[in-house]
């Protein structure tokens, strides 16, 4: 009994002395971050006048603050074309949570969130994306920046990331043949919380270089007439490895009750760093890029409605990275639509930073 004990108070003292280590390492306090873009973006319609702009399109700030190891608070307010002023501009919570960490395979956010849908939502700092825009897979078929309201459980395990999130649903009043769920986002201001969207994510890092995974989200967006409940399934994968830059997405979104039947975009990038070949310190990335997306590729009427929005693009460009969180940008693309076989030049200059 004395010996079990003595065993007894030992891995306490143990287990206070190390508890009391872990508090040694901890810093209370809070922590700043954020990204920035400037844009010059050329514009030759084949039919139409050509425009020239120069856009600082977004100015991000990142704010973060740890109560303890476990409880913490995490926030981003982002101003998009400078100033914001008679329709002019906007300025967005993008996030605001309370986040608990209870384990590397749990974590819990409650707040104004992202969900978990494609490669660029959550991060889409610009030197985590080749393009001077983002890709338009990230505007037409999922509407990057997506957020809102809601509750997020994240963690890790072995070779496997995962998200499950539970939010604020979409105003299908707002969906259109154009840009099909984007502008439904109700971006947290008094959202109805009628009908609740559900999205889960799950990417597997199991092989070196490679970043593979999986999203699925459903939601009866709210309607004047009747409910359209939609399913938006996407997966997508990257590669960087060997000075190779490879990327794949593929999304799919299904409507029931609408005229919109199905959307669906997908986009390829392939890139080298030749900056070792070169000399040149830091990274050079020539790249290539395919992009293809329909916000109505099945509708009930059919017809021209069908190829109305169906766009595809060729893009040819070169990122130059002096070091990892600042990005200079070039890029050349073509783009055509395929009713009327309508064509449209772009040529892009853009910078990038993050911290």
């Amino acid at each position: 009994m004395l010996k079990n004990s003595i065993s007894l108070l030992i891995s306490l003292f143990l287990a206070s002395t190390l508890s009391a280590q872990d508090d040694m390492f901890f810093e209370k306090g809070g922590n700043l971050g954020g990204y920035g873009e400037l844009h010059y973006n050329y514009v030759k319609p084949e039919n139409g006048e050509t425009t020239k702009t120069l856009d600082f399109h977004r100015f991000v700030l990142f704010y973060g603050y740890n109560w303890t190891e476990k409880w913490s608070f995490k926030a981003e307010v982002e101003i998009e074309h400078n100033f914001v002023a008679d329709d002019h501009g906007e300025l967005e919570l993008e996030q605001a949570y309370i986040n608990y960490k209870h384990a590397d395979w749990l974590n819990i956010q409650v707040g104004v969130i992202l969900p978990s849908v494609g490669l660029l939502n959550e991060f889409h700092e610009p030197p985590l994306f080749l393009s001077v825009e983002r890709p338009d897979y990230h505007k037409n078929i999922i509407p990057t920046t997506w957020f809102g309201n809601g509750l997020a459980i994240t963690g890790n395990y072995k070779a496997f990331d995962y998200k499950l999130t539970i939010m604020e649903g979409l105003n299908g009043n707002k969906f259109s043949e154009s840009s099909g769920i984007r502008s439904g986002r109700q971006k947290g201001f008094k959202s109805n919380a009628e009908n609740l969207l559900y999205n889960a994510r799950v990417d597997y890092y199991g092989v070196s270089g490679l970043k593979t995974g999986i999203s699925f989200t459903y939601n009866k967006a709210f309607h004047e007439i009747d409910e359209i409940p939609f399913t938006l399934v996407e997966f997508h994968s990257t590669y960087y490895k060997d000075n190779v830059y490879a990327v794949f997405e593929y999304g799919n979104i299904s409507y029931s009750n609408y005229e919109i039947e199905k959307s669906y975009g997908f986009y390829a990038d392939l890139g080298y760093n030749v900056g070792g070949l070169l000399g040149i310190n830091g990274e050079l990335i020539p790249f290539v890029r395919f992009t293809d997306y329909n916000p109505s590729a099945v509708t009930k009427s059919g017809g021209d409605a069908e190829i109305k929005y169906h766009n595809s693009k060729w893009m040819i460009g070169t990122a130059f990275k002096p070091i990892p969180e600042v990005v200079f940008k070039i890029d050349y693309s073509s783009q055509k639509t395929e009713l009327g076989d309508a064509k449209v030049d772009y040529f892009n200059i853009g910078a990038g930073y993050m911290f």
